[in-house]
């Protein structure tokens, strides 16, 4: 128990720093362009990293994290490693301003620590035994997807902002919006498929299958449970989860329990976020019209205009980065109490973990990190006001949808790939490509350094008997 308790505490001092290493990605902008003092931002940035607590609650993110290395390597010797790892690298990171990876630091030091623990344990072992090959691949594809989609989103808004003529930006902005609706409608629906297969644990039935055929009838009869209830998956805006459940218990089957699988299936609800974006678009077009139409437009208007928009733009990032961030330590800590036989499984993990997660993490960046500010604002390029609108929109926009794909992408890549974006729709020299690819180099360095850094720790360890 008294290892368990380090451990968390451990994790939530992890959540600290990675809210004060990661408060660069959500006020760099906003701080660099005079919209907010350094103070301002920060208590800004930490209050909407703590609204995300009131959001996100599929935490699919936290999920993936958990299941990061196979359940049969997972210890509390090995969690504790890969924490002690992530911390050492993120405040290295931090003291020379360099924005890596927390995320990365966080799946590398627990991959490199599991993988030590199999090397000390099992005699012979495949890579995929010890590591969710298919979590981690995705999660390395990423490093390099999560700035490209960020930069690809940037450059697309910020040629829609600045289209001269008013109603053809707005009508832009409409098309935009209902593609936006109807993609998260999209991954909704997936999620609620994803959830009916965990209540069926049809997973679970394909993994016995496979080890023993004898339990192929098992698998077969959980995945035509399965593809039975699917078609009642639909309506889920009126009728909820509960709903839902209901009419599979009526039609399909009647062994269903109604209050377990309509919880499973509320989580997949993002419609707060749907109507979220929905309302910040209202809120731009009401601004354009505002100040382009209703009044004279000037230099001076416009440019205000933009920088009251940042402070939308801002929060929307910053809801991005607490609901992606604090979502890896609730991972964590929960393969934590799995491992300690707390709780059986991810979806039992207590009210509290989240709550200190979320509050840990906006603790964090309400001390700000004013070395990577400098680095994230001022020297990839020069934003302006209406730049960091676009920046942050298209950060914002990114996070949230690989969040509901559960796959835990860094927001420092993300921020970095969109500040590029924008400096590139001006011309391909507004951007320094030398301090860029000094960049890219520490995310790709950041999982390899951390995994050896959690296998030496863990070997230290066993010199002291854990």
């Amino acid at each position: 128990m008294t290892l368990l308790v380090v451990i968390i505490f451990l994790a939530l001092v992890f959540d600290y720093i990675n809210g004060f290493h990661d408060a660069a990605n959500s006020i760099a902008t906003v701080v660099s362009t005079k919209v907010l003092t350094p103070l301002q931002a920060v208590i800004w940035a930490a209050f909407f990293n703590f609204v995300a607590f009131f959001i996100f609650k599929d935490h699919a993110v936290a999920n993936t994290i958990s299941k990061t290395v196979q359940a049969d390597f997972i210890t509390l010797p090995v969690i504790l490693s890969g924490l002690i790892a992530a911390i050492t690298w993120n405040l290295l990171t931090w003291w020379y301003g360099i924005p890596s990876s927390s995320s990365h630091t966080l799946i590398g030091g627990f991959a490199g620590a599991a993988i030590a623990h199999a090397i000390v344990t099992v005699d012979h072992f495949v890579l995929k035994d010890v590591v969710a090959s298919d979590k981690v691949i995705a999660t390395v594809l990423f490093i390099f997807l999560a700035p490209l989609i960020g930069m690809v989103n940037s450059m697309f808004i910020t040629f829609i902002t600045i289209v001269r003529n008013v109603w053809t930006r707005i009508a832009f902005i409409l098309v935009a919006a209902v593609c936006t609706w109807f993609l998260f409608s999209y991954l909704q629906q997936s999620k609620l498929e994803e959830n009916l297969a965990k209540y069926y644990k049809v997973d679970v039935a394909k993994k016995a299958a496979d080890a023993d055929p004898g339990k192929t009838a098992d698998y077969e009869a959980a995945r035509a449970k399965l593809e039975a209830a699917k078609p009642y998956l639909t309506g889920f805006g009126s009728k909820g989860g509960a709903g839902l459940a209901e009419a599979i218990q009526k039609n399909v089957d009647p062994s269903v329990d109604v209050e377990k699988l309509g919880k499973g299936l509320n989580k997949s609800d993002n419609s707060i976020i749907r109507y979220g974006l929905m309302v910040t678009v209202l809120c731009f077009i009401l601004a354009y019209i505002y100040v382009e139409k209703v009044r004279t437009p000037t230099a001076l208007s416009v440019g205000n205009m933009f920088k009251r928009l940042q402070l939308f733009s801002s929060a929307a990032f910053s809801i991005g980065h607490g609901g992606n961030d604090a979502q890896k330590v609730m991972g964590i800590i929960s393969a934590a109490l799995i491992a300690n036989g707390n709780i059986a499984d991810i979806k039992e993990m207590p009210n509290w973990v989240p709550l200190a997660c979320y509050t840990a993490i906006g603790l964090g960046t309400l001390s700000g990190g004013w070395k990577i500010v400098k680095t994230m604002g001022t020297r990839i390029t020069k934003v302006t006001p209406l730049e960091g609108v676009c920046a942050e929109t298209s950060g914002a926009m990114t996070l949230y949808l690989t969040e509901q794909m559960g796959i835990p992408v860094s927001t420092t890549h993300t921020i970095t790939g969109s500040i590029i974006g924008v400096g590139a729709t001006k011309r391909l020299s507004a951007v320094r490509w030398g301090v860029t690819i000094q960049l890219l180099w520490a995310w790709i360095l950041t999982i390899p350094v951390s995994a050896v850094l959690a296998a030496v720790v863990y070997y230290v360890l066993g010199l002291f008997g854990l």
